[in-house]
């Protein structure tokens, strides 16, 4: 364990002193595959680590545009292209005024890992803005978005980069990214992903993350001889895409999604939510979940400031199977003590990194069904390659084919996570199973392809 330790360092030495979020999950990823690497010197001889845990580029760029009172404003534009051993760089693009390379260098290394688990030609990258859409004009964020692409469009292509929506990029935004991009190039081609269906979409990308890391769980618990989702209570956090359509997917198999958040509160309505009053606040309305005690006044709305200290109060709700969909290190040691003591059976990501470094071992001590993101939030990025494939190919796919394939892949990711958990000695181990196996295959590839 010291010399791992020691490895860490390193690579920590490697990289920007700020990257925090970055270096825990670096971290997580080496302890790991610490097995894989000490059964076979290759990847040490090849310093695939050094290699995989430095991006192949990062894109810094300034972009300036107009607001609605003509006065001038300027954001700050990124993209880490990461790693392309398997395909062309796949990832998306945030737009949040947290924003900066030290998150987005820990999403897109979460992405290179991910994108591997679906076993799709496709590598791993990351980009976005410190840019707000929240309170900004239509006419602003496509001044924005045309502004932004400007710059972005002599970076990605078909086969280069293909970026796709994530926090604050949707349909709207992408909708205007993809505009600009034909505009510059006069080429109408699948250069991003989540697009509007009358113009090259899929069907189901706004399920599929939420939709995905419930198909994951199903088959996790199938494997693990645990007790199906049906008639069970379960949280969520989060109110965007992600937990909105997980929520939706769990009333599909019969459970009851009791909760949900914002970044002002939390809602618990222990009759199960209405999730067509949800969709009506957050995806039409936008407005806070507070709203929502205007027709359940039954439910609870806990506000932020009254939160457990150091906690949430989305996690210390007993529930059967606990869901965090909003952000990264959302759920803390103390929120796992919660759901712990609380009967708490399974938990799975839907969120990139949602818990903590100390939330994720007491989930493993424990024993409990713990399905990473890295491996249960794939979703998204499945749809996104398979209208990768629905452009290339110029065909459209019904709804339930799309579901069908996303079921079906998402299932086979679990279990391929599960065999190589087993098959390196840390059976039920959903952490370790992903890493070793979205490593293994990046890392063959890097082998392969030389230096």
């Amino acid at each position: 364990m010291k010399k791992y330790k020691e490895d860490i360092q390193k690579l920590k030495n490697l990289n920007c002193k700020e990257d925090d979020v970055f270096f825990q999950a670096m971290e997580e990823v080496l302890l790991s595959i610490a097995p894989l690497l000490k059964s076979d010197e290759v990847y040490k001889k090849n310093a695939i680590m050094e290699r995989l845990t430095i991006p192949d580029r990062v894109i810094k760029f300034k972009v300036t545009w107009f607001d609605d009172n003509q006065n001038v404003q300027v954001n700050t534009g990124y993209r880490v292209q990461f790693n392309n051993a398997l395909g062309p760089y796949k990832g998306g693009l945030r737009f949040h005024p947290s924003v900066n390379e030290g998150i987005l260098k820990f999403l897109g290394f979460e992405q290179i890992l991910k994108n591997s688990l679906t076993g799709l030609p496709i590598g791993g990258a990351k980009g976005g803005s410190d840019f707000d859409p929240k309170g900004k004009s239509d006419f602003e964020v496509m001044k924005f978005c045309s502004a932004f692409m400007t710059e972005l469009h002599k970076y990605i292509g078909p086969r280069i980069d293909v970026p796709a929506g994530d926090i604050g990029v949707g349909g709207r935004e992408i909708g205007y990214l993809f505009g600009e991009y034909k505009k510059i190039t006069s080429s109408f081609e699948g250069v991003l992903t989540g697009k509007p269906y009358f113009f090259g979409g899929s069907l189901m990308r706004p399920e599929a993350t939420g939709y995905g890391v419930i198909y994951f769980t199903e088959t996790m618990l199938k494997i693990e001889k645990a007790e199906p989702l049906k008639g069970k209570i379960c949280t969520v956090s989060g109110a965007g895409n992600v937990a909105l359509h997980a929520i939706e997917k769990l009333y599909h198999l019969g459970a009851i999604p009791v909760t949900c958040t914002d970044s002002k509160g939390t809602l618990h309505d222990p009759r199960g939510v209405d999730l067509e009053l949800l969709k009506e606040l957050k995806l039409k309305k936008r407005v806070s979940l507070e709203e929502y005690l205007k027709t359940h006044s039954e439910a609870k709305y806990t506000p932020v400031d009254e939160y457990p200290e150091g906690g949430h109060a989305v996690w210390h709700i007993p529930c059967y199977a606990a869901f965090p969909c909003a952000t990264q290190n959302e759920l803390t040691a103390l929120d796992a003590k919660a759901l712990l003591k609380n009967g708490c059976k399974s938990v799975s990501e839907g969120a990139n990194m949602p818990s903590t470094t100390e939330a994720v071992n007491a989930f493993l001590d424990a024993k409990i069904c713990f399905a990473p993101a890295k491996a249960a939030n794939a979703g998204g990025v499945v749809v996104s390659e398979f209208e990768m494939s629905q452009n290339a190919s110029m065909q459209r796919w019904s709804f339930e084919k799309v579901d069908d394939k996303l079921k079906d892949t998402m299932q086979q990711i679990c279990k391929r996570v599960a065999l190589t958990a087993r098959d390196y000695g840390v059976e039920g181990n959903y952490v370790d199973g992903a890493n070793i196996a979205g490593f293994k295959k990046v890392a063959d590839a890097m082998i392969a392809e030389g230096i």
